[in-house]
């Protein structure tokens, strides 16, 4: 199954328009068009019934997550940094635990290398379905992905006038998973300019399968100097 389209304003309940693109024996199409304006889903479905040829890349060659600190440990340590009104949306519960492989100062890091991974898992994915599973997998795939983009220019979105948002993102599952373990997610920004910055990833379960791919535009803004 795959899945693109933009993100919708706000959380909220949508009317949806649903038309059916293109059927076949094994694939369906569809167009999804919620009541608001500028938002499109797209969603691409799949019985994995056909048999074909296979092959992956292989996951990266990373530390594992048990021996990195957690992305909450990470940000109490920063968050002396700002402002006393901005510090408990900062520590906020996330319902997704991130560990990045390679992290970097939240507010005033070094140019580094687009190259961008951590392992993340949602506990609460737990003896929920397959399609549940991949719906929070589709969620925690935004999760500092457009970052990819900022890294070569030591550039973050909690610097004052730096603008991002997600123009478009797009997922495709390969397989089944379990999203309440582990999975690396190894993204890179290939390219950046005009004012946005493009963005992938592959998402790796961790016994090395390659269970979904992504893909990302987003909006990136400076202030004028």
């Amino acid at each position: 199954m795959s899945l693109d389209g933009l993100h919708l304003p706000k959380f909220g309940v949508y009317a949806v328009t649903l038309d059916l693109m293109t059927k076949g024996s094994n694939h369906d199409t569809e167009n999804w068009i919620p009541g608001v304006a500028n938002i499109g889903i797209r969603p691409s479905f799949d019985d994995h019934q056909e048999a074909g040829v296979e092959h992956q890349h292989p996951m990266p060659a990373c530390v594992g997550p048990q021996v990195l600190a957690s992305r909450s440990t990470l940000r109490h340590a920063e968050v002396h940094r700002l402002p006393e009104k901005h510090q408990e949306e900062f520590l906020r519960p996330r319902p997704v635990e991130v560990r990045e492989v390679q992290p970097r100062d939240s507010f005033t890091p070094d140019p580094c290398s687009d190259k961008n991974q951590l392992w993340f898992r949602m506990r609460a994915a737990a003896r929920q379905s397959a399609i549940v599973q991949q719906c929070l997998l589709a969620y925690a795939s935004d999760l500092n992905l457009l970052a990819s983009g900022l890294r070569p220019h030591g550039v973050t979105w909690f610097q004052p006038g730096v603008m991002v948002a997600s123009l478009d993102h797009t997922i495709w599952f390969h397989r089944p998973t379990q999203f309440e373990t582990w999975h690396l997610y190894a993204m890179d920004s290939p390219f950046a300019g005009g004012g946005r910055a493009f963005n992938r990833g592959s998402i790796y379960a961790a016994n090395g399968n390659l269970v979904a791919s992504v893909a990302q535009e987003g909006l990136v803004r400076q202030p004028r100097r």
